[in-house]
């Protein structure tokens, strides 16, 4: 979000390995849009970057004017960039959850058209958007635009009106009683509003295989990759997906990588992935497409160093030191087991003519819920964590506007502007 000056260098990120902890602070970086080098030393190295690593706990992190953080993780980077701030008043006319194209969306509107808004995100702004490397169908840039400028263009936007973004925090717990919506965050600090929009969107679903989770960020990576792509220089690289997203991933990793082989679980990628898309893979010299296959484990010391293949029964071995999973999103719905906000069975934010009457059966109002409310009056919800959404930046950014329409006709039957 914040680039260094001219005169300074660059921040840096010097590690001794491609473990989790690294991959978690270049990811965190590039999806904010800060400019940084990477700098891998063998083990044992005493110095890099003209820093002295001896007695230090790696990796670390050296800021543009010389201040040097060890070990540390992605919220306290962002603390050392002056990103993590209190609230700055205890009471807002909207709360909203996310700072994806949904959230942030809702927040240029409503913060425009004179609403005090919060924005709560506990981690880089963009959302999912954030991981792609580049969106190429979305209205207004012929030449594509990668999700993390496109984010980082709208949080400048969504501050520029006076939206007040709280940034690398998260609710702990979160009550909607009589027309008053109250966060509880997890440093401590409470925040209060007349309305609440759910815009947390999803979080890439995880491989169910031994070892995933051990070799996270050390050869297995969840997204695009967009951070790990000059690290595939001359090597071969899978994707599982079959969507856009594993398309994106494929054609960025190609830009670099010796061999990309993407993994498909159905017979064909023409159902699910975008044509232009499609249509570039196929004639990508060093892309090759694997239909009805699936990675069924994962082994490796401290990083990955092997995959099995599945393909129609038959199992194979292969060499691999990076895969790239894009198979989907799970809903960042935790927060509502605590609440009487109805999910769908996928665990999806029920909301308008989707809440049956049984989801309704508390429901205090005479009139129906408005499109995008849930089941709890003056909580909305808007972009991917919403059920049956269109799963798509535009409809994302299309929901977070519409959402702030309803939040006005909301408001005014409780509290007239």
């Amino acid at each position: 979000m914040i680039a260094p000056a001219d005169d300074k260098q660059p921040l840096r990120v010097v590690a001794d390995a491609d473990g989790p902890d690294a991959y978690a602070l270049r990811d965190y970086l590039t999806r904010s849009e800060v400019p940084f080098l990477s700098i891998v030393v063998p083990p044992g190295s005493a110095s890099a970057a003209g820093v002295d690593l001896v007695g230090r706990a790696l990796p670390l992190v050296i800021l543009s004017d010389g201040a040097i953080l060890e070990d540390p993780t992605p919220e306290q980077v962002a603390a050392a960039l002056g990103w993590v701030n209190p609230p700055s008043r205890s009471t807002y006319d909207l709360i909203i959850h996310g700072a994806g194209p949904a959230g942030l969306s809702a927040a240029v509107y409503a913060a425009s058209e004179g609403l005090s808004v919060a924005v709560v995100e506990r981690d880089a702004v963009g959302g999912q958007a954030g991981f792609s490397s580049l969106i190429e169908n979305y209205l207004g840039f012929p030449g594509g635009i990668s999700g993390a400028e496109l984010a980082e263009r709208a949080r400048r936007q969504a501050v520029s009106f006076g939206a007040d973004l709280v940034l690398m925090r998260h609710g702990v717990d979160r009550t909607f009683t009589d027309h008053d919506v109250r966060a509880r965050l997890a440093d401590g600090s409470e925040i209060h509003a007349h309305a609440a929009l759910c815009a947390t969107g999803v979080q890439w679903r995880r491989l169910d295989l031994a070892r995933a989770h051990d070799l996270e960020g050390a050869g297995v990576y969840y997204g695009a990759g967009t951070s790990e792509a000059s690290a595939c220089i001359g090597l071969r690289v899978y994707v599982v997906g079959g969507a856009n997203s594993a398309g994106q991933a494929a054609m960025n990793l190609a830009a670099h990588a010796a061999h990309v082989t993407v993994l498909v679980r159905g017979p064909s990628l023409s159902a699910t992935m975008s044509a232009y898309l499609l249509n570039r893979l196929a004639v990508q010299p060093n892309v090759t497409i694997l239909v009805n296959t699936r990675v069924v484990a994962v082994d490796g010391d401290d990083h990955l160093r092997e995959i099995t293949l599945d393909q129609a029964g038959a199992t194979t071995r292969v060499p691999a030191t990076h895969l790239f999973v894009c198979i989907g999103g799970a809903p960042n719905t935790e927060w509502a087991q605590t609440t009487d906000v109805r999910l769908d069975r996928r665990g999806f934010v029920l909301t308008g003519i989707d809440l049956s009457p049984g989801d309704l059966d508390r429901w205090p109002l005479e009139r129906a819920p408005h499109y995008l409310e849930t089941s709890v009056p003056g909580v909305f919800a808007a972009g991917d964590v919403r059920a049956n959404s269109v799963k798509r930046v535009a409809s994302a950014v299309g929901e977070g506007a519409m959402a702030v329409t309803l939040i006005h006709r909301y408001l005014a039957e409780v509290a007239p502007l």
